[in-house]
């Protein structure tokens, strides 16, 4: 029998310190998030990070929270539970950090008799620190727990012309009341060392401007070519000129290099440019979270008013779109055929 796991980050219990930590520290302490040796990222996190972040943290949380709870949470549950109603096999959600686990979702799926899984990540573009950590310890589960499981991991699916139908339709529909004078696709950061980490090529990405635009088998798991790619056609869809669009990078840690330009440094420049109405798009993103709600949608939007915009608006992520659900319906009903 077949089933589906669709597996999104995850969220804590409650935005107070005392959940807040928990979560973080299994989030911060995966290799695939922070890749340095275990010791190294041990004293990092627990060391310092730890120290302060929870605190912070729990403060942007409670700024966001639902009375339903995490936004990430409730909105991952309306979609599954909407895709539930377009197909004829088990869907399950799970969550990569938190009480959530893929274990427990897998759990499920095996206790209705499922032996054939569609582990879906949530995640248009392919990262160390969302997809493969997700795939990674599905497997370890799997190996260790349902030996019988097969697993069907579908792949990013940034550039599928169903997901850029469902995303230009739904950023047009946000914007047809809102006369902006630029829109900026905002992307999850990840450090520079990930995109090489991840070429499996070992030679292609240099991050010079024009790797990603040359063809290579490293596209298949570059995290910045596909952020680009699926801007070009998003935009392309949109009929946008290159004076009305641009990409940047946001949620950096200090430290490292990460990609650029980085969101919150070009926000702040744009009144000065003539850009007093502007719209943030976050693609990296299928369902709003503590990145799109808070750090986009609240602190960027003080930033750019205070510098001297006028109008902001944060374009809601997918969520639970009606759209976008049967598009991932009608990729369910494909494979389990």
């Amino acid at each position: 029998m077949k089933g589906v796991l669709i597996v999104n980050l995850g969220s804590p219990e409650s935005p107070t310190p005392k959940d807040v930590k928990p979560y973080l520290d299994e989030f911060l302490m995966d290799k695939y998030v922070i890749d340095v040796p275990y010791l190294l990222r041990a004293l990092l996190v627990r060391g310092i990070i730890l120290r302060k972040r929870p605190k912070e943290s729990a403060h942007a949380y409670a700024k966001i929270w639902w009375d339903e709870g995490s936004p990430l949470v409730v909105l991952s549950e309306r979609m599954q539970k909407k895709v539930q109603t377009l197909v004829n096999v088990p869907v399950t959600l799970a969550m990569r950090y938190g009480s959530m686990t893929i274990e427990k979702g897998l759990q499920e799926l095996h206790d209705k008799g499922v032996s054939e899984v569609m582990l879906f990540p949530l995640y248009p573009q392919y990262a160390m620190a969302s997809t493969l950590t997700i795939l990674v310890k599905a497997e370890e589960i799997r190996k260790k727990k349902f030996p019988q499981m097969t697993f069907t991991n579908v792949t990013a699916f940034y550039n599928k012309p169903d997901y850029i139908k469902n995303l230009a339709d739904s950023i047009q529909k946000h914007l047809a009341a809102f006369p902006y004078d630029h829109l900026l696709f905002s992307y999850h950061g990840i450090p520079e060392r990930h995109i090489r980490k991840t070429d499996v090529t070992k030679s292609h990405c240099k991050i010079d401007g024009s790797c990603c635009n040359t063809p290579s088998p490293a596209h298949d798991f570059c995290y910045r070519h596909q952020c680009y790619e699926t801007t070009k056609q998003v935009v392309k869809l949109l009929g946008l000129t290159e004076d009305k669009y641009s990409l940047t990078f946001q949620s950096r840690l200090a430290g490292d290099k990460w990609l650029e330009p980085y969101t919150d440094i070009e926000i702040d420049k744009m009144p000065a440019k003539g850009i007093k109405n502007l719209a943030v798009v976050t693609p990296a993103f299928v369902s709003d979270c503590l990145e799109t709600l808070e750090e986009i949608a609240m602190r960027a939007r003080e930033d750019f008013e205070k510098n001297g915009g006028e109008n902001f608006l944060a374009v809601p992520c997918l969520n639970d779109d009606d759209q976008w659900c049967q598009t991932v319906g009608n990729w369910i009903n494909d494979w389990a055929e």
